[in-house]
């Protein structure tokens, strides 16, 4: 069973349909597009600490790791280079492939630690974001953005890969070398430009299960499953309680952990907070909504140099947009030994909203697509996405977004995902690809082998949990700070709002009106009775 498909990934840029969802989706998605997801009508969800077979799982639960070099860890070489450093060390978690079957097949979790600079008062636990984002690679890049705070002094930083991500195995494999096309398309359907079929869902459906361990492991790559594996990671590093730092979709993964395990808490920083009481659409509604407010917001700051490609009328704005990337849905440009299309130039695009640091790169992107190529958007896509084979940084991560996305996300008719493109392209017109957008509209998971199992809303009225921190941005692209107010009133959190635009904050460790809030309580389990005025 191959673990991950790096090459396979990118063997396929010559066809269209695979290289769209490579480039675009990942930053449509990446931080916090995708959404939440329903269960069964009652709504209810088990209590994993009270369930009849917790008494079975103790052999994972009383587990010691093994750390080692992060070289078996790697994905592709580049991975290999980073991982190489000498700070970090690894190690496999054994769990359950499925918690109601414990004494059957196993899945293999795999995890990064930094030892504290001094002396470790235990362990604090990072996810990235995603979903889909490598915790063992985005743990050892937070671990060095961090490098000078508090929080690093006192705490070993760990990350781990969630259920079907990077390292862990089974991990999400969708690509066939000698597979038709046909499959490869319903990736892009995510950027909402592409037509399905139902025998392209089908055919989706079957390679997954193919490459990635069979029915039973894509049924267990919802966040619900990843929790239990945290839990029973925290108490492999010999932690009481969890202390974890999630950003973006991890705020949605240390919530739905509240949930699961409340008294199991011990201090919790959610940066970049996904909505717990969003419905799918609703979710992604108020996503696209805010990268268009970011576009807007971009497009001004280029508007104050009189060279700016998208011209200096704001009523002009989205137009002018459209007419530099419309040509390239017939008529792709080079970039690098590439091309770049309509989908790739937009998601490049929106991969450089996340940050205004990468601004001046968007605009001398468009510039550069007037003169005919396509280089700079193409670096901003795939350094979200992740490179180019070799040279590939968690190669697995569109699969495994989709993966996880079919177990926590809502079910979609054809007329739900119809009625989503249309209201997306009226509330953000910057992204229009033209033509009819309701064309083909499907749910690319709509014959996945089981039903999602996230719940809407999640995590409301817990009890026992203790007091938490919620990080958010006001100008964040893709989380928007409404999003922050609710999670923080949903789990009784204390609220940091951090004046900007950006998107997360936290494992950066260059804001240091952030950083002493977040280690007070990280260390301390202190926080201020008035929260000053952070920016960034």
């Amino acid at each position: 069973m191959p673990r991950t498909i790096n090459d396979k990934l990118f063997a396929h840029r010559g066809n269209r349909g695979s290289r769209r969802f490579g480039l675009a989706g990942l930053a449509l998605l990446m931080c916090g597009i995708s959404a939440m997801g329903c269960t069964p009508a009652d709504n209810e969800q088990p209590d994993p600490a009270g369930s009849s077979a917790i008494a079975d799982l103790g052999k994972y639960y009383s587990q010691k790791l093994e750390w080692k070099g992060c070289a078996e860890f790697a994905t592709s070489k580049r991975e290999a280079e980073i991982l190489a450093d000498p700070a970090a060390e690894c190690a496999r978690l054994t769990v359950p492939l499925d918690y109601d079957d414990p004494h059957g097949t196993t899945a293999s979790v795999a995890v990064l630690r930094i030892k504290a600079r001094g002396d470790s008062q235990g362990s604090v636990v990072f996810n990235p974001g995603g979903p889909g984002g490598s915790g063992v690679l985005g743990g050892l890049a937070a671990g060095r953005g961090l490098a000078k705070s508090r929080i690093t002094e006192t705490f070993d930083f760990v990350g781990f890969d969630p259920r079907g991500v990077g390292a862990t195995e089974p991990a999400a494999d969708c690509y066939a070398e000698k597979g038709t096309s046909r499959g490869d398309k319903v990736f892009p359907s995510l950027t909402l430009t592409v037509d399905l079929t139902e025998e392209d869902t089908r055919a989706v459906f079957e390679r997954c299960a193919e490459g990635s361990g069979g029915a039973k492991a894509l049924a267990q790559m919802g966040s619900r499953t990843t929790a239990r594996d945290l839990d029973v990671l925290r108490a492999a590093l010999g932690d009481e309680k969890l202390t974890f730092l999630g950003q973006s979709y991890g705020t949605r993964l240390g919530s739905v952990y509240a949930e699961q395990f409340p008294q199991r808490v011990r201090a919790m920083i959610l940066d970049g907070a996904f909505d717990p009481g969003l419905g799918t659409i609703e979710r992604r509604l108020g996503a696209y909504g805010g990268f268009q407010r970011a576009f807007t917001v971009m497009a001004a700051a280029c508007a104050k140099d009189a060279k700016c490609p998208l011209g200096t009328d704001p009523k002009a704005w989205t137009s002018t947009f459209q007419d530099i990337l419309q040509p390239l849905r017939d008529k792709p440009v080079p970039a690098g030994d590439q091309e770049l299309d309509f989908d790739g130039a937009l998601g490049g695009v929106m991969a450089g909203l996340y940050s205004p640091r990468l601004w001046p790169t968007i605009v001398s992107g468009l510039a550069e697509v007037r003169q005919g190529r396509g280089d700079a958007l193409l670096r901003l896509a795939t350094d979200i996405g992740g490179g180019e084979g070799d040279t590939a940084l968690n190669g697995n991560v569109t699969e495994a977004m989709f993966a996880i996305n079919c177990m926590d996300e809502q079910r979609l008719t054809p007329q739900d995902v119809a009625q989503l493109r249309t209201r997306t392209f009226e509330i953000a017109p910057f992204m229009n690809p033209g033509g009819d957008v309701t064309k083909g509209a499907r749910d690319g998971c709509e014959f996945w082998p089981a039903q999602p199992t996230l719940g809407i809303p999640y995590a409301q009225n817990i009890p026992g949990v203790p007091k938490t921190l919620v990080v958010s941005i006001t100008g964040d692209p893709t989380t928007p700070h409404a999003g922050g107010i609710k999670l923080a009133a949903t789990l009784g959190s204390d609220l940091l709002t951090v004046k900007g635009e950006g998107h997360t904050v936290v494992s950066s460790g260059a804001n240091t009106c952030v950083d002493k809030i977040a280690a007070d309580y990280l260390v301390d389990l202190k926080l201020p009775q008035t929260m000053p005025a952070c920016s960034v």
